[in-house]
């Protein structure tokens, strides 16, 4: 289908592309991995590149910058003012890169050095582009780092990348990026592996620092819902190929390619999820009308307690001088047969702690937890043995969590083996049944893991999870890493499964759309305890705990119209909240106040005197 470019405005680009290849030779032959790629970036201009993982996105901008590996090349055009970026010699590309054109990579980690501090990272992109000293050079990293919120720059500045969470190695990134004032920014991904909150607030960032600095973004990313939140035009590659583009209003209600289309049809969307999911199962009794007598027990009630916690404790032990900490604190929770409940929360609140500790492979420190009559507390490495058939765990990362060295066959086959003793035919014809389960050609099984996409290792993970039919399955981010039609796949599959098999499930996820699609309840986790359980339906209309609220806020949805809402109304949750919260230490400074001039004694007595203290 030809494509019809937009009326240009009048505002000169910062960077115009016409016609871009971008190709990589392998095995004798040059394979196209960018093809006749072609438009503007104007100053001020948020520009998304969106596609699934192939479709050539991020190797057409890594063009720009004369950072395509060895075997690649590029072809075409990338003017920036009156200089071609394309075919550019080394020497003046590198005056270019971070001086006029910035990188925003999608893991930090890996991008930052890490036996550097972030000040110094800074400090030597500034004195490779700028002639200035040490010690202006430093005022100006820390200035940076302020301008990024990053919490205390004057100590972070001398922090190394280790020592800082994810959202504040993005933030150490982007100061970076934004160093020179470049005119031109690309942002690979720069929030995929955020919790909702970070991403909100690296999202508010970069609109914030559109404004100010009045650069041009193109932001590469497969998150629609980011994409509604920021951008002002939209390109859709596939296959490397440009097949829808325009204005991001016209591209989310009236999308021209089919391709597209799916694109925005397999985005989880919050807030449409919301019941989705019960009817199939449908075991959960409605609630008595008011003014009637419950019954004695409803059908949710009378099904077996599969995950039983009470005041649940998990810490990991200190070493040396490092007191242990307390992952999970006083967590109770409950799971029953055939039930999903999501578990959500932000990275480091004890999500995963808890998953892991239900199939045996983290200690119980207090408290109590059982799991499918299993008394996980002081249990032997014996004493879970048995256990070991009755539950599962589909991990996040696949790629990492199957052999590299065994055929996917063999890995599935491996529980069935150890536990069950199935050898022979009997073996191969449960393999070839959980591979058409999870709807993988049975002729995979002779693959190993690097050979197949993430999609389908994440369909090997499901189904070794499901060789044994366990009673319970943890599911550890199963779809965090996967574009989004692929993620759709894997749900759809997922839930197929779970009508099929019955098992209960702890869904751990971030990402509260795809909870909300899969999940009866949702219980939310914050600094190890627990701050909101609820039917799904009430934790996503209406939310009780002030955390829970800003959670749900900071959701993306694939619209821009509403997302715009969503962000006013955030901020305004946020102004209210923090307005409270100001009120709050205001009162306590009071009494702080009080207390001196009165004595502590009398200030506690009258305190305890006050309406609800």
């Amino acid at each position: 289908m030809a494509l019809e470019t937009p009326p240009a405005p009048t505002t000169t680009p910062v960077l115009s592309v016409r016609d871009l290849n971008v190709e990589f030779y392998v095995d004798g032959r040059w394979h196209p991995a960018a093809v006749d790629v072609s438009y503007d970036v104007r100053p001020g201009e948020v520009l998304a590149i969106v596609g699934e993982s192939g479709s050539g996105k991020t190797q057409s901008s890594m063009a720009l910058l004369g950072l395509l590996p060895a075997n690649g090349r590029a072809r075409g055009s990338a003017r920036m003012g009156d200089r071609e970026l394309v075919g550019m010699p080394a020497g003046r590309l590198r005056r270019v890169r971070g001086r006029e054109i910035s990188m925003i990579f999608q893991e930090p980690m890996t991008a930052l050095n890490p036996v550097f501090t972030i000040g110094f990272q800074i400090i030597e992109t500034l004195r490779a582009h700028f002639e200035i000293g040490p010690a202006e050079a430093r005022e100006r990293a820390v200035e940076l780092l302020r301008l990024v919120d990053i919490p205390n720059p004057e100590k972070r500045v001398d922090s190394y990348p280790h020592q800082l969470s994810g959202g504040q190695r993005q933030r150490a990134m982007i100061a970076q990026a934004l160093a020179c004032d470049p005119k031109l920014l690309l942002a690979d991904e720069p929030t995929t592996a955020l919790d909702v909150t970070v991403q909100a607030e690296i999202l508010k960032l970069m609109r914030d620092l559109r404004e100010r600095i009045d650069a041009g973004i193109v932001l590469i990313t497969h998150d629609m819902g980011v994409v509604a939140d920021m951008a002002d035009n939209i390109i859709v590659m596939k296959d490397g190929r440009v097949v829808d583009q325009g204005p991001a209003l016209d591209v989310f209600r009236n999308p021209q390619h089919e391709y597209t289309q799916r694109l925005l049809d397999a985005v989880p969307h919050l807030g449409r999820g919301v019941g989705a999911a019960a009817p199939a199962r449908a075991t959960v009794t409605e609630p008595a009308p008011a003014g009637t007598a419950a019954p004695a027990a409803t059908a949710a009630d009378e099904r077996e307690l599969v995950l039983d916690a009470q005041d649940m404790v998990i810490e990991y032990p200190g070493r040396r001088r490092t007191p242990a900490f307390r992952a999970v604190d006083g967590v109770s929770l409950q799971i029953r047969q055939g039930e999903v409940v999501g578990l959500v929360g932000e990275s480091g609140s004890g999500k995963t702690t808890i998953g892991r500790a239900a199939v045996g492979l983290l200690p119980v420190t207090g408290g109590h937890l059982r799991i499918v009559g299993h008394d996980m507390v002081g249990a032997s490495m014996k004493d879970l043995k048995p256990l070991r058939t009755k539950v599962g765990i589909v991990f996040q990362d696949p790629g990492s969590s199957l052999n590299p060295r065994l055929p996917i066959g063999e890995s599935i086959a491996e529980p069935l083996l150890l536990h069950r003793g199935i050898k022979g035919q009997g073996l191969q014809r449960e393999i070839e049944r959980l591979l058409d389960q999870v709807r993988l050609p049975r002729a995979m099984r002779n693959r190993y893991p690097h050979e197949l996409s993430g999609g389908q290792r994440q369909r090997v993970g499901i189904a070794r999870s499901l060789a044994l039919e366990p009673r319970l399955l943890v599911a550890d981010e199963p779809t965090s890493a996967l574009d989004v039609s692929v993620q759709a796949a894997v749900l759809d599959l997922f839930q197929e499964l779970q009508r099929e098999h019955g098992f209960a499930c702890l869904f751990i996820s971030h990402d509260l759309a795809v909870v909300e699609i899969l999940s009866d309840r949702v219980a939310v986790m914050r600094n190890g305890k627990l701050v909101e359980v609820g039917p799904t339906a009430q934790v996503v209309t209406a939310p009780q705990d002030p955390y829970t609220q800003r959670l749900i806020a900071a959701v993306p949805v694939p619209d821009p119209e509403a997302q715009r809402e969503r962000r006013m109304a955030r901020d305004a949750l946020l102004e209210a909240q923090r307005a409270e919260l100001l009120a709050e230490e205001a009162r306590h400074a009071e009494d702080a106040g009080r207390a001196d001039a009165l004595g502590i004694d009398e200030i506690d007595n009258e305190r305890t005197q006050r309406p609800g203290i």
